[in-house]
């Protein structure tokens, strides 16, 4: 019923907090399921992944900007968020207090989305446990591979990439 990538999405925002590789789960879906659609839900959650792994930084500034896209996104949906699994109005209750808190400059502090479908929940804490997370652990704030993560990957393709499209930019302003 749900995309098992959205379950792993969930899974990690709730085990163990990798924020990162929520990202990268979910972008993956969505380019192929919802390519170019940057007001998808998926987008939005992606965004509420990169607002966590912002804040957790300290990046008060581009947490408070993430979190507000993504809050934007699932205002304008909320029949999208109660399929994905999510009590929608709890879920824009819980957004709005947390970019409160940013907005304070308060410490970040691990977080529980309002999932309302007991059977996503319990697909959620048995893929939990199977992975060796905890369901509902709290961020390890002094755990560099989670809070630096973007500074730990291969950047290398991502590299190429820019650098293949600045090529194709510049052929196509010489003619």
């Amino acid at each position: 019923m749900y995309p098992k990538e959205f379950i792993e999405y969930l899974v990690h925002f709730h085990g163990d907090r990798d924020y990162f590789e929520c990202h990268e789960i979910l972008e993956e879906y969505w380019k192929r399921k919802d390519p170019g659609n940057k007001e998808s839900i998926w987008v939005g959650f992606i965004q509420l992944a990169v607002a966590n792994y912002h804040h957790r930084r300290t990046n008060f500034i581009g947490a408070k900007r993430t979190l507000e896209k993504a809050i934007s996104i699932f205002k304008s949906q909320p029949e999208s968020i109660t399929q994905a699994g999510l009590k929608y109005s709890l879920l824009i209750k819980e957004l709005t207090d947390r970019l409160s808190e940013i907005e304070k400059r308060s410490p970040y502090v691990s977080m529980l989305l309002p999932i309302q479908d007991s059977n996503l929940l319990n697909q959620c804490i048995l893929l939990c446990k199977q992975t060796g997370f905890h369901w509902g652990r709290h961020s390890d704030l002094t755990k560099a591979s989670l809070v630096d993560r973007h500074k730990l990957r291969d950047r290398s393709s991502v590299i190429a990439e820019r650098e293949h499209a600045i090529k194709l930019k510049k052929g196509n302003d010489k003619m």
